[in-house]
């Protein structure tokens, strides 16, 4: 058995050593049947091929996820607030104006000094003044001297006594005038009777010549008597006139005096209003601090001539600031007084709160710096601490964010996720490495947040900013 093993084993490599193409042949015949026992139907060949290309087709054609930015839903605090400029002012300046015109002398006093309330801060020549005042006190006690004069002009009671009593001795002369008058017209009409009778009688030789001319004669003086008479009555007559013409005068001359005195007193009374006018002008040459408190601003402070109401410095309490934030009218509609005001970029570490006081009711025009005209509006704040006297200062530039809405804990969405659906807001929701459209409701929103008060959970994944390539189911990857 041994042998011919060995003799069965080692008859090949005798044929291989002696026979090596008959070998190869062998060999290529034994791998031909081993092909033919492995080889597929060509049906099911064809079949795989089609499917592997289609498969390549589809794979080829297949659109791409979309690549996004991506943003969380979170739940927290939540401020709504309106970003402005602003800039601190003291609560209560006073610009001193110099009260009267006159010659100032230089002021000493610095921006930054201190001045106590009543403390001379600026001085006007009062001589000018002085003077006017000088030449009123001289012209009122003149006018004082003359109004005492008045009485010395008034008639006095014995001189009406007097012309009364001239009255009434003319009326007794014009009466004693005309009974002589009288008596001289019936004394010339006996004469005339009697020279008319001695006529007759010397005619008829009953008297002699001389007797009728001593009759004519008679009637001659008797004419002349009555014509003295006549004159006396009538001097005696103009005398009761003029004696009744005086006493009318009298008593109007005493009346008289009486608008004097009125003229006089009128007078005097402008003189003194006068003079208290240059009196308080000459103690307002001396300009006193009204509060105690920083100056501001000094516009000049050389010697110089002022007009009344030329402002010669600015003083406030430095302690007391104030915030004036101006706005554009469609916010400030937003603001209501009490809302807090956060202040930043002012200098230190930290922001500070202040309060809003109230809101200016005018609106101004301004021009903003792209040339566009602006309605806006002043909001006054107030600091809520007093420490900033030594920090901040008069007109010192700030920016204030100023809350009109704050919650402590809101859904809160990033607001580049929002785009608008209609007249609703709309997000792209990720789920399941899709793109799936949400309305949401939003309450409230900043810069940079919304609150949703429906539609959306904390947790949830967004899309922000999202193009026109995302649409409803799409698939998405973030960046």
């Amino acid at each position: 058995m041994t042998q011919s093993k060995e003799t069965i084993v080692g008859k090949p490599a005798q044929l291989r050593q002696h026979s090596p193409e008959k070998s190869e042949e062998k060999k290529n015949a034994e791998q031909k049947n081993t092909l033919k026992k492995r080889r597929f139907p060509r049906p099911i060949l064809y079949t795989l091929a089609g499917l592997g290309i289609v498969t390549l087709i589809v794979l080829a054609f297949r659109p791409a996820p979309v690549p996004v930015d991506v943003g969380q839903v979170t739940q927290g605090p939540l401020q709504v607030t309106i970003d402005a400029e602003g800039k601190t002012q003291v609560q209560e300046r006073y610009v001193v104006a110099a009260s009267v015109a006159g010659r100032l002398q230089r002021i000493s006093l610095e921006p930054g000094d201190s001045v106590e309330s009543g403390e001379l801060i600026a001085q006007l020549d009062p001589l000018p003044l002085n003077t006017q005042v000088r030449s009123a006190q001289a012209r009122l006690q003149q006018l004082q001297a003359e109004l005492a004069g008045v009485d010395t002009q008034r008639p006095k009671s014995q001189e009406m006594r007097q012309a009364e009593a001239r009255l009434r001795a003319a009326a007794a002369e014009q009466q004693t005038a005309r009974a002589d008058a009288t008596e001289a017209r019936a004394a010339l009409a006996q004469a005339e009777r009697d020279r008319i009778r001695a006529q007759e009688l010397e005619a008829a030789g009953a008297i002699t010549r001389q007797q009728r001319e001593a009759a004519e004669l008679a009637e001659t003086r008797q004419a002349q008597a009555l014509e003295s008479a006549q004159q006396e009555l009538e001097s005696a007559i103009a005398n009761v006139a003029a004696a009744q013409e005086a006493i009318p005068l009298l008593r109007a001359e005493q009346r008289d005096p009486d608008y004097l005195l009125n003229a006089y007193e009128a007078q005097i009374a402008g003189v003194k209003a006068e003079l208290a006018n240059l009196a308080d002008e000459a103690e307002r040459t001396t300009i006193t601090a009204p509060i105690g408190g920083t100056v501001l601003r000094v516009p000049e402070a050389s010697a110089r001539f002022v007009q009344a109401g030329d402002p010669l410095l600015e003083i406030g309490d430095s302690a007391k600031l104030e915030l004036v934030i101006d706005v554009l009218s469609a916010d400030a509609v937003k603001i209501k007084p009490g809302d807090t005001i956060l202040v930043e970029q002012w200098g230190g570490p930290e922001a500070l709160t202040a309060t809003v006081s109230y809101i200016e009711p005018a609106a101004f025009t301004e021009v903003s710096a792209l040339g566009v005209e602006e309605q806006r509006v002043n909001v006054i704040g107030t600091f809520a601490n007093t420490r900033l006297e030594h920090s901040l200062g008069d007109g010192f530039r700030i920016e204030a964010r100023i809350v009109i809405w704050e919650a402590d804990d809101a859904v809160r969405v990033p607001v580049s996720a929002l785009y608008r659906c209609d007249t609703a807001w709309c997000v792209f929701r990720v789920e399941n490495g899709r793109a799936e459209p949400r309305e949401v409701v939003i309450r409230q929103r900043s810069q940079t947040a919304a609150a949703v008060e429906s539609g959306l959970l904390a947790g949830e994944t967004v899309i922000l900013h999202p193009s026109e390539q995302v649409e409803a189911g799409r698939k998405v990857e973030p960046r």
